[in-house]
């Protein structure tokens, strides 16, 4: 009897152990010097990881002489792969501009994340996390379809929301 309640309990409030996968996450893309007063916030885009590509953004319309470049992501269990299948060109200088993906949950979900040298072509050295959110800046880079930015995540024992 006591099993029957404990795997009801494990039905009812599922982990999903070190994995993104069936995460729900908000995609968006930010400019700023201050973060308080930011130059651009892109419309945020949300899906929950599954397999193939999460997310396939392109140009919103000028903010402020900003827009969004054209990018691919795809989110695997503990991977996170960015390309740029169109256009090339050079991102906007500022203190951040670049990636935010926000998954819906409050707990450190990142214990972990590192810039996958041989799977990257960027030159990307600043990536961090806050609580949900990993926050990828690619402010000055330059981006076209042979770039690449592929990031391994260790991933928390944080529940689904």
């Amino acid at each position: 009897m006591i099993r029957w309640v404990l795997l009801a309990a494990a039905l009812v409030s599922p982990v999903q152990a070190g994995t993104l996968e069936g995460r729900l996450v908000t995609f968006t893309v930010e400019t700023w010097d201050d973060r308080d007063a930011p130059l651009l916030v892109a419309r945020g885009r949300t899906v929950t990881v599954g397999h193939g590509t999460e997310f396939g953004l392109g140009p919103e319309g000028f903010t402020g002489g900003l827009d969004v470049v054209p990018v691919a992501v795809e989110i695997g269990p503990n991977r996170i792969e960015l390309s740029y299948p169109k256009g090339i060109g050079r991102f906007y200088e500022a203190k951040f501009n670049g990636y935010v993906l926000r998954f819906e949950t409050d707990c450190a979900l990142f214990e972990k994340v590192s810039v996958d040298r041989a799977g990257t072509t960027m030159k990307v050295t600043e990536v961090w996390a806050e609580t949900g959110a990993l926050f990828i800046n690619v402010s000055g880079l330059g981006y076209g379809p042979a770039s690449t930015l592929a990031l391994d995540v260790e991933v928390a024992d944080c529940p689904l929301s």
